[in-house]
């Protein structure tokens, strides 16, 4: 026990715990500079906003910012936005990221999706319009004709030509509805005049 005491206090022993602490903290310095080597520790990009791009301009831009990239469809036309141009970036414009990480787009279709016509021939009015509204389309101008219903729909127009139900239209289109006045058509009363004869 004496013999390691007097170990523990010898000069060897002290150079040699310090060399080792040394050592250590060499080692320690050097692992810390890799890992920030290795990281970019510190470095960050800011994200351009890249809204309106086309993907084209994107692509550009992403490749000079050091960033790559994703490109997510999107099934809602947005009309404030050229086609096929950038309306969604995941991260958001002036977020700081790291170089080479990956931007999602969420990129604007060509157009507003299609929707199918309801049936609403014989329908009031009132309710053919609730009906086109919960597809997503609209209602133009109304026109009326001699026809017994009083605003009952008898036939659909869209941008002046004849529709029908089950046709598909882009959503958000507007149509022209073809209403009963609530008067006797013409044809019916020399119809019935001709019978009498």
């Amino acid at each position: 026990m004496r013999n390691f005491l007097n170990f523990l206090r010898s000069k060897t022993f002290l150079i040699q715990l310090g060399l080792a602490l040394l050592l250590s903290i060499i080692i320690i310095f050097l692992v810390l500079n890799w890992l920030k080597s290795t990281t970019n520790h510190g470095e960050f990009v800011e994200v351009p906003d890249f809204s309106k791009q086309s993907v084209m301009e994107m692509r550009k831009s992403i490749e000079d910012a050091g960033l790559r990239y994703e490109v997510l469809d999107s099934a809602n036309y947005n009309p404030d936005y050229p086609r096929f141009s950038i309306i969604e970036q995941t991260p958001s414009a002036g977020a700081k990221v790291k170089t080479n990480r990956k931007i999602y787009f969420t990129v604007n279709p060509s157009g507003y999706k299609k929707v199918t016509v309801p049936k609403i021939i014989q329908v009031t009015k009132r309710n053919a319009s609730s009906m086109l509204k919960a597809v997503g389309l609209d209602v133009e101008r109304v026109t009326y004709v001699d026809e017994l219903g009083k605003d009952m729909v008898y036939q659909l127009k869209f941008k002046g030509k004849y529709i029908k139900p089950g046709d598909k239209l882009p959503k958000t289109s507007k149509i022209e509805l073809i209403c009963g006045n609530g008067s006797i058509p013409e044809r019916a009363i020399i119809k019935a005049d001709s019978e009498q004869e």
